[in-house]
């Protein structure tokens, strides 16, 4: 049996995944069971990585 872990693209997926489901307020558990992985030399990546997009529009000094 050879073990695996996840490289830091598929933490930075992770971490989308959370981020996303916080902001939406929805369940993660979909997104999570949707990842499709692959093993590459760094560990697992996930080929599917969620998109967080942001819905406020700043100003120049970072004020909404």
């Amino acid at each position: 049996m050879k073990d695996m872990h996840l490289a830091d693209q598929a933490l930075g997926a992770l971490m989308m995944a959370l981020q996303k489901s916080l902001m939406e307020q929805s369940d993660i558990v979909p997104v999570l069971k949707g990842f499709k992985f692959r093993l590459s030399e760094q560990g697992l990546v996930v080929l599917n990585p969620p998109l967080v997009k942001m819905g406020h529009d700043f100003d120049e000094e970072g004020e909404e």
